[in-house]
């Protein structure tokens, strides 16, 4: 793969897969969501090798090192090596609790049509004759 010498912070952030657009990760950049030593960064910051950010998208707060630099889109098993993934623990602990919380399987109470279950059982105790087809 080419490796450049300037790369913006943007581009950089499209190419290894942590956003799906480009102006996705520039807009991320100018709300503040990219920094690199804890200063907020702009989407025209030169990325070097070796420099670590921290990144908030939709569903994970990343904090990655530069191991290589790609300008390009690439395949994900292929990108994933131009950056290494150095999230704390305490972030992917949190993300596979709401994960768990969020998700029960079950159909929330009081929201939605009723089900066939719950129609008959309605109309046992008004004493109604169900309805033919």
């Amino acid at each position: 793969m080419p490796e450049k010498e300037k790369l913006r912070i943007d581009k950089y952030l499209w190419a290894i897969r942590l956003f799906k657009t480009r102006s996705l990760a520039s807009a991320a950049c100018e709300k503040g969501k990219v920094k690199f030593q804890s200063l907020q960064v702009k989407p025209a910051k030169h990325v070097s090798i070796g420099e670590e950010y921290e990144v908030k998208t939709e569903g994970k707060r990343w904090r990655i090192q530069v191991t290589g630099l790609l300008d390009h889109r690439v395949a994900h098993a292929e990108a994933i090596k131009y950056f290494l993934d150095i999230t704390p623990p305490e972030e992917i602990e949190r993300l596979q609790f709401q994960a768990a919380s969020f998700h029960t399987g079950k159909r929330l109470s009081k929201v939605g049509r009723p089900t066939k279950k719950l129609r008959r059982e309605w109309e046992d105790f008004r004493g109604e004759e169900p309805e033919s087809p």
